[in-house]
């Protein structure tokens, strides 16, 4: 029992913005549309290069391999109507993060 209580809670602390695509919209946790413009946007994201690089940062995403290594599950859109969140893929580290108010905000990690 306090080897299952600890396993818990070490999975409770790790926490980061790995994200899993989904190949079908009902198997996403989120669907998200990729916008042309950043003030299109609800979320700047910028794409790192490996996992302990994302740190719990919504707008930090590290796409992994496999669903059990994603904290959240994303479905790519066709149509902008069709999303959950529109996000913009910016150059940089620093421009990452969220435009406005967003009911998923601090929910994705």
């Amino acid at each position: 029992m306090k080897a299952v209580v600890i396993v818990l809670a070490i999975a409770a602390m790790v926490h980061a913005g790995n994200v899993f695509v989904v190949d079908y919209e009902y198997q996403a946790d989120l669907n998200v549309y990729v916008v042309d413009y950043e003030y299109q946007a609800d979320l700047c994201v910028y794409v790192v290069d490996y996992e302990y690089q994302a740190d719990e940062e919504d707008s930090l995403w590290f796409f992994c391999d496999y669903e059990y290594q994603g904290d959240v599950s994303v479905y790519f859109c066709d149509y902008e109507y069709q999303s959950d969140l529109r996000v913009f893929y910016v150059d940089y580290g620093y421009q990452a993060g969220w435009t406005r108010g967003h009911p998923w905000q601090e929910r994705l990690n």
